[in-house]
C-alpha cells in the first residue's frame, strides 16, 4: 500500500507538508498534478487539482523522491502546499480517492525506513527523540544516538561475540579436534572484555533514561511551609492551590519544566504530619513514595517549625536540599545540626534568594548526571537486552574449560541475540509496535 499524511504540524502555518510513500507514489503525482513527474529532488512548481472534479486545490512545490534514494527507500514525495485545514483536508480527500492509497499511521514512514534497512532500530528510537525534544540536553542526545556512536558499540561487541561464537561451533562440528591454545585465550579474553565493558555502561546511574524523560525532582516536607508556592515559583504560573489551611494539598501534583535545558518533572506533594483523615493519610503515603523515587529531594521547612528530625532525617542525603522559606520570619540564628548540611534560605513572598537555590538545583542536575559524554542507553529496553547479555556471558564464563565450552555455545547465541535486538539485527518485531507508536502520524 502506498501512504500518505501531514508530516509538518497541524493547525494553521503557512506552508504544510503532505508526504507520500509507497509504490503508487508516482502516479499520485501525476494524477492530482495532471503532468508527468518532475524532475527528481529538485523543488518544482505545481497546479494541484482534484482528480474527481479537476478543480484546482491549491499551488504548491513537489519534491519527487526516486528509490531507493529516498528517507523511506520507496518512491517518496512531498506536496508543499499553503497550511489552511481546508488546504490539507481537500488534497489528503483527493489522494485516498486513488487506489491502494490509505492515511499513513503514527511513525509508519520511520517504521519502512527501518524495514527498507535505510536506518538501524536505533537510529529510528533516536528520530523520535528529537521530534519529541523540548530541551537542548534532549535535542543533543537524540542527536549524538542519530550519528550512530551507539549502535557502533553494540554491533562492535556484537561481532566480537560472534567471532569467538565461530571458532566454537567449529569444535561442535569437529569434536575429536582440540582448540589451538592461542583460540582458547582469545575466546576468553574477548568474552571477558565485552562482559566488563557491558558491565561499566550499565552503571551509568540511568543516565540516558532520566535525559530523555525527564529529571524527577520531589518538593516534601511538612504542612503550610510553601512547598505548593515554590511549586508555582518554580513553574511561573498557578499550578498548585496555595493556601493557609493545613493539607491543601492531598494528592502528587506534577508540573513539567525546562530548567535551563535541563527537563525537569517537578512534583508537590501533601504536607507530612499525623494525620486521623485517610485521604489526607493516603496523599502522605504518596509523599513519601514520591520522595523515594525522586533523583532530587526539595526538602522545604520554615521558621516555625525548625524540628529537623524524624521524617525529615530520614528524606535527607545527598541527594537533598533543605529549603528553608520564610527566611524574612526567622528571628534568631540557624541550628548547628541544621548548618551542617546543604540548605538555602529563602522567601517566596519577598523573592529571596530563589536564583540560589534555582542554582544549586542546576548544580545537582550536571554533577549527578552530566558526568560523561559517552551515554549509549536511553530506553529500559536497552538497559533490559544488555543485562540479559550480561547474565548470559557469566554463565559462559563458568564453561570456559576446553571440555565445556561446546555447552556455552547456547549462552553466546543468546548474549549476540539481546545485542542485535537493541539494534535490530534479528527479528524484533514483537517491538516495533511498541515504538513506532510514539512516534506522530506523518513521520
Amino acid at each position: 500500500m502506498t501512504i500518505y499524511a501531514l508530516s509538518s504540524g497541524p493547525g494553521i502555518a503557512g506552508v504544510a507538508v503532505i508526504r507520500v510513500s509507497g509504490e503508487d507514489t508516482s502516479k499520485v503525482i501525476k494524477l492530482i498534478t495532471g503532468k508527468d513527474l518532475p524532475v527528481p529532488r529538485v523543488a518544482t512548481l505545481r497546479k494541484m487539482n482534484n482528480i474527481n472534479t479537476n478543480d484546482l486545490i491549491d499551488e504548491g512545490l513537489i519534491i519527487w523522491f526516486p528509490g531507493p534514494q529516498s528517507y523511506t527507500g520507496e518512491d517518496l514525495a512531498e506536496f508543499h502546499v499553503h497550511g489552511s485545514r481546508a488546504v490539507v483536508a481537500a488534497l489528503h480527500n483527493s489522494i485516498s480517492k486513488i487506489k491502494n492509497c490509505r492515511l499513513a499511521e503514527p511513525g509508519e514512514f520511520t517504521k519502512r525506513a527501518f524495514q527498507n534497512k535505510k536506518i538501524n532500530l536505533m537510529k529510528a528510537e533516536s528520530i523520535g527523540d528529537l521530534i519529541s525534544s523540548e530541551t537542548e540536553i534532549q535535542r543533543k542526545q537524540a542527536i549524538k544516538i542519530m550519528n550512530g556512536k551507539s549502535s557502533d558499540k553494540f554491533n562492535s561487541w556484537r561481532e566480537k561475540l560472534l567471532k569467538i561464537l565461530s571458532h566454537i561451533e567449529a569444535k561442535i562440528d569437529f569434536p575429536d579436534e582440540d582448540l589451538p591454545q592461542d583460540i582458547l585465550l582469545e575466546i576468553k579474553k574477548t568474552s571477558e572484555e565485552v562482559l566488563n565493558e557491558i558491565i561499566k555502561i550499565l552503571e551509568d546511574q540511568k543516565v540516558g533514561e532520566r535525559i530523555r524523560e525527564g529529571f524527577k525532582i520531589a518538593i516534601v516536607g511538612p504542612t503550610n511551609a510553601g512547598k505548593s508556592s515554590l511549586l508555582n515559583y518554580l513553574s511561573k504560573r498557578d499550578v498548585a492551590i496555595v493556601s493557609e489551611t493545613a493539607g491543601t494539598t492531598r494528592d502528587v501534583i506534577e508540573t513539567y519544566l525546562d530548567l535551563d535545558g535541563y527537563p525537569v518533572i517537578l512534583s508537590d506533594t501533601a504536607g507530612i504530619r499525623d494525620s486521623k483523615n485517610e485521604i489526607e493519610k493516603k496523599g502522605i503515603k504518596l509523599a513519601l513514595s514520591r520522595a523515594e523515587e525522586a533523583d532530587l529531594r526539595l526538602v522545604v521547612i520554615e521558621p516555625k517549625n525548625l524540628d529537623f528530625t524524624g521524617f525529615l532525617k530520614d528524606l535527607f542525603d545527598k541527594n537533598s536540599i533543605l529549603v528553608i522559606n520564610k527566611s524574612d520570619l526567622l528571628q534568631k540564628g540557624l541550628d548547628e545540626q541544621i548548618k551542617k548540611l546543604e540548605h538555602v534560605l529563602i522567601s517566596i513572598i519577598k523573592n529571596s534568594n530563589l536564583d540560589i537555590l534555582i542554582n544549586k538545583i542546576k548544580n545537582k542536575l550536571k554533577n549527578k548526571f552530566i558526568s560523561s559524554e559517552d551515554i549509549l542507553i536511553t530506553r529500559e529496553r536497552h538497559r533490559e537486552h544488555l543485562e540479559q547479555c550480561v547474565e548470559h556471558l557469566k554463565n559462559f564464563s563458568d564453561k570456559k574449560k576446553n571440555e565445556d565450552l561446546d555447552k556455552g555455545a547456547e549462552d553466546l547465541r543468546l548474549a549476540t541475540r539481546h545485542l542485535g535486538m537493541i539494534v535490530g539485527k534479528v527479528d524484533v518485531e514483537e517491538i516495533l509496535s511498541s515504538i513506532f507508536n510514539d512516534f506522530c502520524i506523518g513521520k
